[in-house]
């Protein structure tokens, strides 16, 4: 009887490395244990946001503190971090025009449902950087690409927004779907979920442009919601021509085109949207754009805002559902100022592509030398290894492609080697504080964490 093997490595090697791993990782932090053991009690499930729990070690890292691209934990390990925050500190930890304006703002009030002079310079700001659009500030990325689409269906008169097999934009209900058996049917695992969500989206393959069109044909598809790439899933790349063929479609059938950059900022300056000239109606980003700070923003076309006031002015006067009471406060201006005049700058992008491209080609090299069938892509400052033959075409691609057990085994084996990945794939930005010297160790980590797994 054969051996089971994912990714080419035996699954047995695959459990027995991350065992051993989990012990060494579990031995060298007392002190956490010994805090967690304390502290952990009131929070459901012991951690304070549940994908806390989502990491491989047997139990949560404890932060002491972060600076630039380095994480200390509470037993004083000195970690390269190469998740920065799931793309939250893109830019660093902390970057230093970011920490002085919190504190020259801190001392002067916090939240105050007003603008500030800032919020004008932020809006000027925004549009040098990502376009001449009109803009609004929220709070998180979901929050935004929720509001964008109630611009869309108020606009089109439509109900249903159209998202890609495998795609994740936030805790929006509306994306929450995926393809079964080519029906598009609520997403398994959605916590209390009792709505049925095929009447609000419809799901379609990613680079699939026919699949696109017969869904809008239809004529009830307000908006098509997606990212430029595919970057929650195993990364999936653009097909040549594929984001030209959608603002094609959305213009002909009517549809509202919003990309939801809140990954894809890592491209460079602009986004992908700005670095490959693409058009969308509504524009979305969020986690880094404020250098850590809570804030999302979405933009809208002149031409889209135009028709969004004709609407407003219909509408009784009252609640929107959107806005929170927190949103455009003045931290999140002082921050998004500091942030977009100081820290992404064509400089710093020019110097993560450099160490992206560093990473991309040493994780290669190493995937070539151990005869492993994956493939490393990047996206500007966004690399990624997967454990399958690539290049991946669409979502369910992606969903064979995953492999939780062995990449699990990697990202511990390479925290216990001084490294930190995402929890979520194997997703691993560059900073403009990152190293030649810390990209170096990730390699010869994942060399030696590679060459490990294939002992027999």
């Amino acid at each position: 009887m054969s051996e089971t093997r994912i990714g080419g490595i035996a699954a047995a090697r695959i459990a027995a490395f991350a065992a051993e791993e989990a012990k060494v990782y579990a031995a060298a932090r007392p002190r956490t244990r010994a805090a967690l053991a304390a502290g952990a009690e009131p929070w459901l499930a012991g951690v304070p946001m549940h994908w806390m729990r989502d990491w491989p070690q047997p139990f949560p890292m404890l932060v002491a503190a972060a600076k630039g691209a380095l994480i200390e934990d509470l037993d004083g390990h000195r970690i390269d971090d190469f998740c920065l925050g799931d793309t939250g500190s893109m830019f660093g930890h902390s970057p230093a025009p970011v920490a002085r304006a919190i504190r020259a703002q801190a001392g002067a009030g916090l939240t105050y449902m007003l603008p500030t002079e800032a919020a004008l310079q932020a809006g000027q700001l925004l549009c040098d950087v990502f376009g001449p659009m009109r803009w609004q500030v929220a709070t998180t990325a979901t929050d935004a690409n929720r509001f964008a689409l109630r611009v869309a269906r108020a606009v089109t008169g439509r109900r249903k927004v159209l998202v890609f097999d495998g795609c994740y934009h936030g805790t929006v209900d509306d994306a929450m779907v995926c393809l079964e058996g080519g029906k598009t049917v609520s997403r398994p695992g959605l916590v209390g979920q009792v709505e049925d969500l095929s009447l609000v989206a419809v799901a379609v393959p990613f680079n699939d442009l026919a699949a696109v069109e017969q869904a809008l044909a239809a004529g009830d598809v307000a908006a098509i919601l997606t990212e430029p790439v595919m970057t929650n899933s195993c990364m999936v790349l653009p097909a040549p021509g594929f984001h030209d063929g959608l603002r094609d479609l959305a213009s002909r059938y009517g549809a509202v085109l919003i990309l939801d950059e809140t990954h894809t900022i890592s491209s460079g300056l602009g986004g992908y949207t700005r670095v490959h000239g693409l058009k969308p109606d509504i524009f979305v980003v969020g986690k880094c754009v404020a250098g850590g700070v809570p804030t999302a923003v979405w933009g809208l076309t002149p031409e889209i805002a135009a028709r969004f006031a004709a609407y407003d002015a219909t509408r009784p006067s009252g609640h929107s559902g959107m806005g929170t009471t927190l949103s455009a406060n003045p931290l999140q201006f002082a921050a998004l100022v500091a942030t977009l005049s100081q820290v992404m700058t064509p400089a710093n992008y020019a110097r993560m592509e450099a160490g992206a491209a560093r990473l991309c080609a040493g994780l290669s090299k190493a995937v070539s030398r151990r005869k492993l069938p994956w493939h490393v892509v990047r996206v500007g400052a966004r690399v990624e290894f997967i454990c399958a033959p690539g290049p991946l075409r669409n979502g369910f691609d992606a969903a064979r492609a995953h492999a939780p057990a062995l990449e699990a085994a990697l990202h511990i084996g390479l925290l216990n080697r001084g490294c930190l990945i995402a929890p979520f794939h194997n997703m691993m930005l560059i900073s403009p504080a990152t190293t030649r010297a810390q990209i170096d160790r990730l390699i010869a980590a994942f060399d030696a964490v590679t060459a490990q797994l294939l002992e027999t």
